[in-house]
């Protein structure tokens, strides 16, 4: 199942961006996550929040609970409450919330592998953020990563696939790997991309999605040529300036044996 909300007009507000081509491109990646298989729950637009739309950043689901997230920016708070409301009322997921008042988590710095969580201490997340993930999900380890760029984790280091890491060439993405590698319980698989934005991916159903061939042009090669899963393009050159990409938007949740995005 995916959770995702619409865009509001106040997006504009957050700096230069085609808000009709957002649009496009964001009913574009709903439509995509529908003919995955996926159930899809749409939030309306809510105008006083403009960065309502990146969802993954309020919530991190996991074994059918929902951590419900502090964002490091304090203006996305009611974000939070929206869809902790939606979690609770329309899945009736179990909710753990954050308890130490000083920490802070967007669920754009938490990656989580399938084996463990890796945290990303940002702008917007700190280590009590990184303990309250820990502490709601104890069955995994959980292991902090410092990114000093100003970027959320996801947005240099996601999965592509089952036990695949997806990073780029990029300096700060490869810091952020070796960083993983002597940290993880696990040893993964590494797909490294060209283009810095394409390391954010979205791996759903059985199926990878990534940015447009005109975006991440020499990346897109590499996909072709490594990858024997099937793929999905989603242009994302609009909402990827202000978020991580691809992984923004929704949030999955696996319910049974199917996934829904929120």
């Amino acid at each position: 199942m995916s959770q995702f909300c619409r865009i509001p007009l106040s997006l504009r507000t957050r700096g230069e961006i085609d808000l009709e081509e957002a649009k496009l491109q964001h009913e574009a990646y709903v439509r995509l996550l529908r003919d995955l298989g996926l159930d899809v729950l749409e939030l309306p637009p809510d105008e006083n929040l403009p960065e309502c739309p990146f969802v993954e950043d309020c919530a991190v689901v996991c074994n059918g609970i929902a951590l419900i997230c502090r964002p490091g920016d304090p203006n996305r708070v009611k974000e939070v409450d929206a869809i902790r409301s939606v979690l609770r009322k329309e899945l009736d997921l179990p909710l753990a919330e954050i308890a130490d008042p000083n920490a802070r988590l967007d669920g754009g710095d938490v990656l989580f592998t399938g084996r463990e969580f890796f945290v990303g201490l940002s702008k917007w997340t700190n280590e009590a953020g990184a303990r309250a993930v820990a502490s709601a999900f104890p069955e995994y380890p959980c292991v902090p990563i410092k990114v000093v760029e100003h970027h959320h984790l996801k947005y240099y280091v996601s999965m592509a696939g089952a036990d695949v890491l997806c990073v780029s060439r990029s300096k700060e993405s490869q810091e952020i790997l070796k960083r993983i590698e002597r940290e993880a319980t696990y040893t993964y698989s590494t797909l490294t991309l060209q283009e810095e934005q394409a390391a954010n991916v979205l791996y759903a159903n059985g199926t990878l999605i990534h940015r447009s061939v005109e975006e991440i042009p020499e990346s897109a090669v590499i996909l072709s040529q490594k990858l024997d899963i099937p793929r999905q393009i989603v242009p994302m050159t609009e909402l990827g300036k202000f978020s991580n990409g691809l992984t923004a938007c929704c949030i999955l949740v696996k319910r049974s044996r199917h996934i829904k995005s929120l």
